[in-house]
């Protein structure tokens, strides 16, 4: 079968496309005929060295669906059409190929949802999800996730959103993704080559500031958007493309009576995700959310597929197909 494997970790010339063996059904795991995997920043910090417990050579991707072959003992049918992340990419070889060993509590039914939108969703949607519950989200709050384009930021946004916020808050980086954002209606979107984080948001909150921030940015937005916090407020912080360090004033924590936490998806409890997935998967069956693909490449294109994730920007998702 065709993977598209890390050789080493030296940037976007480690990756090659190799033929492996198929896998054969082993107990505790189902056999699974990956259509689509997405393309995320994790692969990027891997390909960099960034990452502290994975090793090379590598079957990269972190994320992907397909169909059942072989269910072993788990109870699910054969032909079944599921999605699907965990420590594939990382810890064991991942979804960049064309057959993988999955774990039965890693999966969910995506026979309602097409193939290029349920690659796209794993990753980011159960993230937002689960942050949102652990910032003890609730109707009528007001939420920031900047990053509009980004997948994370974007699937806070319509999380949020469809789950009742009274508003939420994203950052464009230029005025391109901000006129790109209105046009797919996302309101609410700081064009921040006019205007700071900070003065965004204390336009919109009428200076009461936000409920809640997930951060998935980083860097100098960390701070700006931890001064954004109103009374009680919480923020979850859980990516730094923008940079791994940043100052904080602390006295938005203390006087504001704040919080701050870290997340991982990796460290999140089979129920937990099992929980996310019973909000996410209603709500793009019903259109409520609707997941943005910005590209699509063929898997032997997965170099080029990673380059424009990250180098490009992109509004949207990126996806490869088998």
């Amino acid at each position: 079968m065709r993977v598209i494997e890390a050789e080493t970790f030296s940037g976007y010339d480690g990756l090659r496309q190799i033929e492996l063996p198929r896998p054969q059904p082993a107990k505790g795991r189902v056999l699974v005929r990956v259509t689509a995997a997405g393309v995320t920043p994790l692969e990027h910090t891997l390909l960099s060295g960034g990452h502290p417990r994975a090793k090379a050579p590598l079957v990269l991707g972190n994320e992907g669906v397909g169909v059942i072959e072989d269910a072993g003992d788990s109870g699910l049918a054969v032909g079944s059409r599921v999605m699907f992340t965990g420590p594939y990419g990382v810890g064991e070889n991942g979804t960049w190929q064309e057959w993988l060993l999955v774990r039965p509590e890693h999966l969910a039914l995506s026979d309602s949802i097409g193939d290029i939108v349920a690659a796209s969703i794993p990753v980011a949607y159960l993230t937002a999800q689960i942050s949102l519950a652990d910032a003890c989200f609730k109707p009528g709050m007001t939420v920031l996730a900047p990053g509009i384009g980004g997948s994370v930021g974007n699937a806070t946004y319509q999380l949020a959103r469809a789950q009742g916020a009274s508003k939420v808050i994203s950052t464009a980086g230029s005025a391109a993704k901000a006129a790109r954002a209105r046009e797919l209606g996302f309101e609410d979107v700081i064009d921040l080559t006019e205007e700071g984080l900070a003065d965004g948001v204390r336009r919109i909150t009428a200076g009461k500031g936000v409920d809640i921030v997930i951060d998935s940015i980083g860097g100098a937005v960390t701070s700006e958007a931890l001064g954004s916090l109103g009374h009680g407020g919480v923020l979850i912080t859980l990516g730094y493309s923008a940079g791994r360090k940043t100052t904080i004033d602390v006295t938005n924590l203390i006087w504001k009576r704040a919080r701050m936490a870290g997340f991982s998806l990796f460290a999140q409890s089979p129920a937990a995700i099992a929980t996310a997935w019973q909000h996410i998967i209603p709500l793009v069956v019903s259109g409520s959310v609707k997941p943005i693909v910005e590209r699509i490449y063929p898997l032997a294109e997965a170099r080029e597929a990673l380059r424009h994730l990250i180098e490009d920007r992109p509004f949207g998702k990126v996806v490869l197909t088998m």
